[in-house]
């Protein structure tokens, strides 16, 4: 077990005895874009929850040593381990946190690992406080969501493939890279930037 896990499984980070002492809701962010987690932290407070912020999954684990979060709001990309890694970690020891995954570029394929792995939603940049907060309570799937008949065009279905081949080896780009067969600046070039529009 490594620390970070070890910080996630310690006894602390597991007993009611650190809970706040004013009883508010716990709010874990992490989430490496300041100005976004800082605009988030303050909307939470002001709806009465106390919030711990972390610019990434492994400064997250160490926050977790002495915190206990009932929600959790995680960016999938940030320096180091994506988001996705943090929240079977999250469930591991905590089971009731409620989690919503944040994207800034939304894939089929994250958003699939992401429910799969115990988010509550998946949710694409820019959000507000009251949308994150609805997400968390959001406890079923909605019949309502419109299906399109719209074809994904080449570079975006080419984009899909590379979000799931990158889902598949868990954050990894170097593997990822090999997986495609791809030089790793290549495909990083083509993560840096924002998906293709969705159909032709």
């Amino acid at each position: 077990m490594n620390a970070e896990d070890s910080a996630l499984h310690s006894p602390e980070s597991g007993t009611a005895g650190h809970a706040p002492a004013s009883g508010k809701p716990r709010l874990l962010l992490v989430d490496d874009n300041e100005n976004h987690y800082w605009a988030l932290t303050r909307a939470f407070e002001k709806r009465g929850y106390a919030v711990k912020a972390a610019p990434s999954a492994s400064a997250a684990c160490g926050v977790l040593q002495d915190w206990q979060p009932e929600y959790a709001v995680v960016d999938l990309r940030m320096p180091g381990p994506t988001g996705l890694t943090l929240i079977p970690r999250l469930k591991a020891a905590f089971p009731n946190v409620r989690i919503v995954m944040l994207t800034g570029y939304a894939s089929i394929a994250t958003a699939v690992e992401a429910i799969k792995l115990g988010a509550m939603q998946y949710l694409v940049k820019p959000v507000d406080a009251h949308t994150v907060e609805a997400a968390f309570h959001h406890d079923g799937g909605d019949t309502a969501v419109p299906s399109s008949d719209a074809l994904l065009s080449v570079e975006r279905l080419e984009w899909e493939y590379i979000q799931r081949v990158l889902a598949e080896q868990h954050g990894n780009i170097s593997a990822t890279a090999r997986a495609l067969n791809m030089h790793r600046k290549t495909l990083q070039r083509k993560l840096g930037k924002h998906p293709p529009a969705g159909s032709r």
